[in-house]
Formats: structure tokens, C-alpha cells, sequence
């Protein structure tokens, strides 16, 4: 990796295989190529939005089993449009950092691209089922009436919400937090992004219609949810924050020890959290999409990465309870 590509990422050590030795180097070329012709990373992340959002049109094609080659090739259309959103929304960090044209603005909005995407794919998703059901009806022996049929998509559209809500959102918002910390003990204060409600907050109170615009007004407000969610799953680690300042004060006085402990226990739980972010979450749903059986996505989803959620955190919950305890 040469010194510019390095700069722009975050950490290669937050980076999985594929982003770091392929989608990352292509994101820097497309940031230079953005940077010559001035830009903004915010414009980035808004092309990224819209272009994901766009694609739940071609995903709520039925695949090649209900629609044939045609079908095939809507769902590759998709899935081509959702891994350019995705790249863009990795473009739009580097550019960041490689123009300094960093922001608070830039950093809710990264946060809510994700969101941006996935809610109108999932329900397209349900009406995808709607229209095309035969193979979960013949599993399940259940009678293609129209009564059934819309009981059925009742019941797959709370799956969508308990899968979107708990599942998709919970669990990247996760993801994003565990990352942000990692990087505030690898690399400090200055290294990192790692906001908390109670100074999103000042900020937002700080905010009026007059100096700032009711859209930036109305992303801040939403980012102290945000931030307050965060921190609402991961007690431990906020105790042990609690602690270290009391101690230490500012992050820069902490002792070397206690770093590298941090930073030793919380690099193995990095790799498993990486599960939780685009790449390993968007294979299942292509897979999902392209064998017509979409809603299996909500399913696993709730129940497979549920689980790799759930030991993410009681890892992370766990060593930041150790390191807390011991600081007693």
C-alpha cells in the first residue's frame, strides 16, 4: 500500500480482507479521481443513497425461477446498483480524508446511508413475496388463496420490521460503535470518531433556524438517538469510559498498558464484528434474492446474525468489564 492510500483509510486493522485488498484500493482512485474536480464527500454520500435506494426497483423482480433470464438479469441489475452504493459510501471517507473536507454533517449522514438503502429494499422485498410465493407455500403445504396470501405477507412484513428495526439497524449501528472504539484506543481521540449523546446534544442545542438549516437540524437530532442507542447496549464499556476519565482525564494521559490490553482483547472481537457490516450482510441477501426465496434474508437475519450480534457484544461487554474492574 502506498503512504496516500494508507492515509485515507481509518485503520486497516477495522478492515476486512475484501475491503482492504480490493474494494478499498479502488474507492481511492475513485476519491483522487472526485478530488480533482473539487467534489464534496457529502455529495458522494447522497449519489451513494440514491443510487441504493434505486436499486429495490430491480429487487422486487422475482429471479429466475418465477421470471426467467429476465428476472435473473433484474436481480443482477440490483445487485450491481447496491455494491456501487456501497462503494461510494466507502469513497466518500477517504475523499473525506484525503480533501480535509471532513464534517459533522458527513459523518450522520455516512450513518444513514445505510438506512437510505435498505428500508425500501425491504419492502419491496415483502411485496416481492406477495407476488411471488409458490415455493414457500408448496414447503409449507399452504393453499395459494388470496386470504392466505395476504395473511402470509402480513406475517412476512412484521418479519421485515423485526429483522430492519432489531436486526439490520441495531446491528450495524453496533458494528460502526465497536469500530469507532477500536480506533479511539489504537489511535486516539484525534483518530477516531467516537461521539457520544450528551456532546451531540450540546451541539444540537447550540443549533437555531437562523445559523443552521432545519435538514441539518433534523440529522443531528436523529444522531443523538443514534448515539444514545450506542451507548444504551454497551454498559460496560460506558462504565469503563466513566472510569478512565475520572482517573486519567483527558484520553492522551491513559497508560500504555492499558491501551494495548484494550487494544489486544478488542482486535479478535474486530474481525467477528466486520461479519456484521456490508459485505458478509449483503452476500446472504443476494444469495437470498437470486434462489427466490428473498424473505429467508429476514430470517437470518433475526436469527443468524441476531446471534453474532448477541456475542459481539457480551465479548466486548466482557473484557471492557475486566479492564474496568481492574482499574478499581
Amino acid at each position: 500500500m502506498n503512504e496516500g492510500f494508507k492515509a485515507t483509510l481509518k485503520s486497516s486493522e477495522t478492515e476486512d480482507w475484501l475491503d482492504l485488498h480490493v474494494i478499498r484500493p479502488f474507492c481511492y482512485y475513485l476519491a483522487v479521481f472526485f478530488n480533482k474536480f473539487d467534489i464534496h464527500p457529502n455529495t458522494v454520500t447522497i449519489w451513494s443513497m440514491i443510487i441504493g435506494a434505486a436499486s429495490a426497483i430491480f429487487f422486487g423482480c422475482g429471479s429466475f425461477y418465477y421470471s426467467g433470464t429476465w428476472g435473473l438479469m433484474m436481480n443482477i441489475i440490483a445487485i450491481v446498483l447496491l455494491m456501487f452504493a456501497d462503494i461510494l459510501d466507502c469513497t466518500d471517507g477517504q475523499l473525506a480524508r484525503l480533501s480535509g473536507k471532513k464534517s459533522r454533517l458527513g459523518r450522520i449522514l455516512d450513518g444513514v446511508a445505510g438506512f437510505a438503502w435498505f428500508i425500501p429494499i425491504y419492502h419491496v422485498l415483502v411485496y416481492r413475496f406477495y407476488l411471488h410465493h409458490d415455493l414457500e407455500f408448496g414447503w409449507l403445504g399452504i393453499e395459494d388463496t388470496p386470504e392466505n396470501t395476504l395473511i402470509a405477507t402480513a406475517v412476512v412484513y412484521a418479519l421485515g420490521l423485526i429483522s430492519g428495526i432489531a436486526g439490520l439497524a441495531g446491528q450495524q449501528r453496533m458494528a460502526d460503535y465497536y469500530i469507532q472504539v477500536h480506533l479511539f484506543f489504537l489511535k486516539g481521540e484525534k483518530g477516531a470518531e467516537l461521539d457520544n449523546s450528551e456532546r451531540q446534544q450540546e451541539i444540537y442545542d447550540q443549533m437555531t433556524p437562523e445559523t443552521h438549516s432545519f435538514a441539518e437540524r433534523y440529522f443531528q437530532k436523529s444522531y443523538i438517538d443514534y448515539t444514545k442507542k450506542q451507548e444504551g447496549i454497551t454498559p460496560q464499556f460506558q462504565r469503563l469510559m466513566h472510569k478512565l476519565r475520572d482517573k486519567f482525564g483527558a484520553s492522551e494521559n491513559m497508560p500504555e498498558s492499558v491501551r494495548k490490553d484494550f487494544h489486544d482483547a478488542s482486535l479478535p472481537v474486530i474481525f467477528w464484528n466486520g461479519l456484521l457490516t456490508f459485505n458478509f450482510r449483503s452476500f446472504w441477501l443476494f444469495l437470498f434474492c437470486l434462489i427466490d426465496i428473498p424473505i429467508m434474508n429476514f430470517v437470518w437475519e433475526i436469527v443468524g446474525m441476531g446471534l453474532l450480534a448477541w456475542y459481539v457484544n457480551h465479548r466486548h461487554e466482557s473484557f471492557c468489564k475486566r479492564i474496568a474492574d481492574g482499574l478499581d
